[in-house]
Protein backbone atom coordinates (compact mmCIF):
# COMPACT_ATOMS: atom_id res chain seq x y z
CA UNK A 1 0.00 0.00 0.00
CA UNK A 2 1.38 3.41 -0.90
CA UNK A 3 1.18 6.36 1.48
CA UNK A 4 -1.78 7.93 -0.33
CA UNK A 5 -3.84 4.77 0.09
CA UNK A 6 -2.61 4.39 3.67
CA UNK A 7 -3.84 7.91 4.45
CA UNK A 8 -7.22 7.04 2.95
CA UNK A 9 -7.39 3.77 4.91
CA UNK A 10 -6.63 5.59 8.18
CA UNK A 11 -9.21 8.28 7.40
CA UNK A 12 -11.81 5.60 6.66
CA UNK A 13 -10.97 3.84 9.92
CA UNK A 14 -11.28 7.08 11.89
CA UNK A 15 -14.66 7.83 10.30
CA UNK A 16 -15.96 4.32 10.94
CA UNK A 17 -14.43 3.46 14.33
CA UNK A 18 -12.73 6.47 15.82
CA UNK A 19 -15.60 8.99 15.89
CA UNK A 20 -13.16 11.80 15.03
CA UNK A 21 -9.45 12.59 15.02
CA UNK A 22 -7.88 13.56 18.31
CA UNK A 23 -6.66 17.14 18.08
CA UNK A 24 -3.17 17.75 16.74
CA UNK A 25 -1.60 18.31 20.15
CA UNK A 26 -3.07 15.08 21.49
CA UNK A 27 -1.82 13.20 18.44
CA UNK A 28 1.63 14.77 18.85
CA UNK A 29 1.72 13.52 22.44
CA UNK A 30 0.53 10.12 21.28
CA UNK A 31 3.24 10.04 18.60
CA UNK A 32 5.87 10.83 21.22
CA UNK A 33 4.55 8.01 23.39
CA UNK A 34 4.65 5.53 20.50
CA UNK A 35 8.19 6.56 19.51
CA UNK A 36 9.18 6.04 23.15
CA UNK A 37 7.85 2.48 22.99
CA UNK A 38 9.94 1.85 19.86
CA UNK A 39 12.99 3.34 21.60
CA UNK A 40 12.47 1.12 24.63
CA UNK A 41 12.41 -2.05 22.55
CA UNK A 42 15.45 -1.05 20.50
CA UNK A 43 17.46 0.10 23.54
CA UNK A 44 16.83 -3.16 25.33
CA UNK A 45 16.88 -5.61 22.45
CA UNK A 46 19.70 -4.12 20.39
CA UNK A 47 21.40 -1.74 22.79
CA UNK A 48 23.26 -2.22 26.02
CA UNK A 49 20.29 -2.29 28.38
CA UNK A 50 19.06 -5.69 29.49
CA UNK A 51 15.63 -6.64 28.24
CA UNK A 52 12.99 -7.16 30.92
CA UNK A 53 10.94 -10.34 30.79
CA UNK A 54 7.83 -8.22 30.30
CA UNK A 55 9.38 -6.64 27.18
CA UNK A 56 10.51 -9.82 25.42
CA UNK A 57 7.12 -10.41 23.80
CA UNK A 58 6.79 -6.84 22.53
CA UNK A 59 6.54 -6.69 18.75
CA UNK A 60 8.78 -4.00 17.24
CA UNK A 61 6.84 -4.13 13.97
CA UNK A 62 3.58 -3.46 15.79
CA UNK A 63 5.10 -0.51 17.62
CA UNK A 64 6.52 0.92 14.39
CA UNK A 65 3.07 0.52 12.81
CA UNK A 66 1.62 2.52 15.73
CA UNK A 67 4.06 5.33 14.88
CA UNK A 68 3.07 5.22 11.21
CA UNK A 69 -0.64 5.25 12.09
CA UNK A 70 -0.31 8.41 14.20
CA UNK A 71 1.88 10.08 11.54
CA UNK A 72 -0.83 9.33 8.97
CA UNK A 73 -3.45 10.81 11.30
CA UNK A 74 -1.41 13.99 11.68
CA UNK A 75 -0.90 14.23 7.92
CA UNK A 76 -4.63 13.79 7.30
CA UNK A 77 -5.77 16.33 9.82
CA UNK A 78 -3.26 18.96 8.71
CA UNK A 79 -3.93 18.52 5.00
CA UNK A 80 -0.55 17.03 4.10
CA UNK A 81 -0.30 14.68 1.13
CA UNK A 82 2.33 12.45 2.67
CA UNK A 83 3.02 10.59 -0.58
CA UNK A 84 3.98 13.85 -2.29
CA UNK A 85 5.99 15.03 0.71
CA UNK A 86 7.83 11.72 0.94
CA UNK A 87 8.57 11.60 -2.78
CA UNK A 88 9.97 15.15 -2.66
CA UNK A 89 12.07 14.32 0.40
CA UNK A 90 13.48 11.17 -1.20
CA UNK A 91 14.35 13.12 -4.35
CA UNK A 92 16.05 15.84 -2.30
CA UNK A 93 18.04 13.32 -0.26
CA UNK A 94 19.06 11.49 -3.43
CA UNK A 95 20.38 14.67 -5.02
CA UNK A 96 21.97 16.05 -1.87
CA UNK A 97 23.48 12.84 -0.52
CA UNK A 98 24.19 11.01 -3.78
CA UNK A 99 27.81 10.26 -2.87
CA UNK A 100 27.95 11.44 0.73
CA UNK A 101 27.50 8.04 2.38
CA UNK A 102 29.58 6.16 -0.17
CA UNK A 103 32.50 8.47 0.63
CA UNK A 104 32.07 8.27 4.41
CA UNK A 105 35.03 6.35 5.81
CA UNK A 106 33.05 5.58 8.97
CA UNK A 107 30.65 3.45 6.93
CA UNK A 108 33.31 1.37 5.16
Amino acid sequence: MDLKNAQTAVDNWIQEHGVRYFNELTNMAQLTEEVGEVARIIARRYGEQSEKESDKDKDLGEELADVVFVVLCLANQTGINLQNAFDKKLDLKTKRDKDRHKNNEKLQ
